[in-house]
């Protein structure tokens, strides 16, 4: 079993998102997930900060956890360190008192300690009334701010986070071997962050600027990174009519158009994202669709399954929806 520390508000998502990397994922407290196995994908997850082979759980008690890591079994060889932590101030846990008091049962255990370089890092993690003990055995990546829209060669405005980019695309199935599209490409940052997991990505849009301008902004982030391994291309083309065969791609990810109108091949919007959603159902079987309102109801017009949906908060006059379609 491992302890999964979760990122950000909704640990709902933070925890479908986790399980595009791991089996079995279980939110037990608030921030806090277990899992039955996990995979190197973890390293790449936006709201999964890191994940620890799990020691035990208890109350979330100093003494608790001390009795708990007494009794385990500690298949560990090398230098230790101990790092507490508290979620979201749920707990009322002294975070330095807990390193002290489980470094010490450690000590009397016979490990050496090193706190600058260890071999093995115990993580206590108190949340609510929980605490899970674990040992360290991933981390993800955290280069998000080297990635902000204002900082792509092309930039224009509307651009999505890096951060939800890379959630969405997990929850697509981005990975080694992968293939992902999205049809309303803009600026290229969903496929970015699907390219940065090793998927190969394509993306389309109606206007030939953002195209080009996507292209741009690939090959700055694409081309020179080892993680990378899949290809990729962009076009201008139509949505609602994609270049591309029957069943041809892995995944489709987009960001419909928000606000009630759209500017793109004279269609009504609701026309516009039910004809993208057609499109999608028919290249791929598995999509990722946000909107400044569910498009749930559309989607499974056209066949697709709503495996889940989300409302997350951007800022008081936008909320995002987030739907999974299989």
């Amino acid at each position: 079993m491992y302890a999964l520390e979760l990122g950000g508000e909704d640990d709902r998502f933070a925890a479908a998102e986790a399980a595009s990397a791991a089996t079995g994922v279980e939110v037990v407290a608030p921030g806090l997930a277990t899992a039955g196995a996990i995979t190197d994908r973890v390293r790449n997850l936006a709201y999964t900060r890191r994940a620890s082979e799990l020691v035990g759980r208890t109350d979330a008690s100093v003494e608790s956890a001390r009795v708990l890591l007494d009794a385990a079994d500690l298949d560990r060889e090398g230098t230790v360190a101990v790092r507490a932590r508290t979620v979201r101030d749920t707990a009322g846990t002294d975070t330095q008192r807990a390193e002290r008091a489980l470094g010490q049962v450690l000590v009397d255990r016979g490990f050496p300690v090193d706190l600058d370089d260890p071999d093995h890092e115990l993580r206590a993690i108190f949340s609510n009334d929980t605490c899970a003990l674990g040992w360290l055995e991933a981390e993800s990546v955290r280069d998000y701010g080297s990635r902000k829209p204002t900082d792509r060669p092309f930039f224009q405005p509307g651009g999505m986070d890096p951060l939800l980019a890379r959630a969405l695309v997990n929850l697509a199935g981005a990975r080694p071997g992968a293939t992902l599209l999205d049809p309303m490409c803009g600026t290229g940052g969903v496929l970015i962050e699907a390219g940065l997991v090793g998927a190969t990505v394509y993306g389309a849009d109606a206007q030939r600027k953002m195209a080009r301008g996507a292209a741009e902004n690939l090959a700055e982030y694409l081309d020179d990174d080892d993680r990378a391994t899949g290809e990729w291309a962009t076009l201008q083309g139509d949505a609602t009519h994609l270049p591309f065969p029957e069943d041809s791609v892995d995944a489709v990810v987009f960001d419909a158009p928000y606000g009630r109108q759209s500017k793109i091949a004279n269609l009504e919007l609701d026309d516009l994202v039910s004809g993208a959603l057609a499109e999608a159902r028919r290249v791929a079987d598995r999509c990722v669709v946000v909107g400044d309102r569910s498009w749930a109801r559309e989607a499974s017009a056209v066949g697709w399954a709503v495996e889940a949906e989300f409302e997350r908060r951007v800022h008081r006059s936008l909320d995002r929806y987030v739907v999974v379609l299989d």
